[in-house]
């Protein structure tokens, strides 16, 4: 609720909130890896820096201006107040500007340059219920407090620009690569963007019917959370490569990871251990923010894809891992040849390459399996 005299928010209900808190508490590591890839694609930097400096961001504004409702307190105030409530808990200090669109797609985005702007669709409006609807807004704040907006704005820009020069073939070769590495991070920001969500309504069973309405409209009596999740097993699990090659084309064109697959990592994150000490109050803040490593921050990423891979039941992925693995066999088997072989030329110092070779990988199975797995 806004307190009038003083101008500022508290939470509708009673919620943690999370002081000076940093993006990188609910960022997905493939969030991180993704924008990694994207920044090392040849010529993004100098694309990226031409953009900024031409897009009208002005002009957005003045288009959201003059065709949309501006989200106040005397224009859609439910929505008002869900914004000011999200920046709270996610202490961001300025509340960006909400709009809403006449769309009956359910829809919301945030984009901007230099000030990050939420649009929510009427058919988001309409469809969902106050507490989903909160998940969505932190959702979008939490785009806002991580600077996805930028990265957007260019996407849109360059999916417009892209049709445009669709008949120059160079030209439109050069801009679909950029757009296909956006929107794979953009998919990735997802997923980071779901757990913000999360953290500001702290209603996983609200961000649950949320993401079923979005797939599959009002008809909630008619859906079932447990059957739902079932499908996205479904779908990880079935078919054979070719359905595999099959999937990685069906998501290329789409800005949003299938609803199913970010309903099913959402609910993975409530349930851990990570999503547990935040709320009790343990995560990074902004502050330390400029002493993290990017060195960290990939190693992270790359642990969680070789933890993915080692663990998803999806034929392309256990090919991988199963050539990884034997690639791995093949390597210890090897190295253990060589050591016995040097340890017996050494006169008797096999203890140190005989039980202690084989017992340390042993040992990092068990405790550092995703290091492990990263080092592969």
């Amino acid at each position: 609720m806004t307190d009038q005299a003083s101008g500022t928010s508290t939470p509708a209900r009673s919620r943690r909130r999370f002081p000076g808190i940093s993006s990188r508490t609910y960022e997905h590591p493939a969030d991180r890896s993704a924008l990694v890839a994207l920044r090392k694609l040849s010529g993004f930097d100098t694309v990226f820096k031409t953009l900024s400096g031409l897009l009208p961001e002005r002009s957005l504004r003045l288009l959201f201006l003059s065709d949309s409702v501006r989200v106040g307190e005397t224009q859609f105030p439910h929505l008002h107040e869900m914004l000011r409530d999200a920046c709270h808990i996610l202490d961001l200090e300025k509340v960006p500007q909400m709009y809403v669109q006449q769309d009956p797609r359910p829809n919301a985005m945030c984009v901007g340059l230099d000030e990050p702007i939420i649009v929510v669709t009427t058919g988001l409006v309409e469809l969902l219920d106050e507490e989903e609807m909160r998940a969505v807004v932190g959702h979008e704040t939490g785009h806002a407090l991580s600077g996805h907006s930028v990265y957007r704005t260019i996407l849109l820009f360059l999916t417009t620009l892209a049709l445009k020069v669709a008949w120059i073939p160079l030209g439109n070769v050069a801009i679909t690569a950029l757009v296909t590495a956006l929107r794979e991070w953009f998919r990735k920001s997802e997923l980071s963007a779901d757990r913000a969500g999360l953290l500001v309504g702290q209603d996983v069973h609200a961000s649950m019917r949320g993401l079923m309405k979005i797939a599959g409209g009002n008809h909630l009596h008619e859906m079932n959370v447990d059957a739902f999740l079932a499908q996205a097993e479904e779908y990880e699990q079935s078919g054979d490569l070719r359905d595999s090659v099959l999937k990685i084309l069906n998501v290329l064109p789409r800005s949003h990871p299938f609803t199913t697959v970010r309903a099913a990592e959402l609910k993975k994150w409530s349930q851990s251990r990570d999503f547990q000490r935040i709320m009790d109050g343990h995560y990074p803040r902004r502050e330390e923010d400029k002493d993290t490593s990017v060195t960290d921050s990939f190693r992270q990423s790359a642990a969680h894809y070789a933890d993915a891979v080692r663990t998803s039941r999806d034929p392309l992925f256990k090919l991988v891992g199963d050539i990884a693995g034997g690639a791995g066999d093949l390597a210890g088997d090897i190295g253990g040849k060589l050591r016995a072989t040097f340890s017996g030329a050494a006169g008797g110092s096999g203890s140190s390459g005989g039980p202690g070779g084989s017992g340390g990988p042993g040992s990092a199975g068990a405790d550092g399996g995703k290091d492990g797995g990263a080092a592969r």
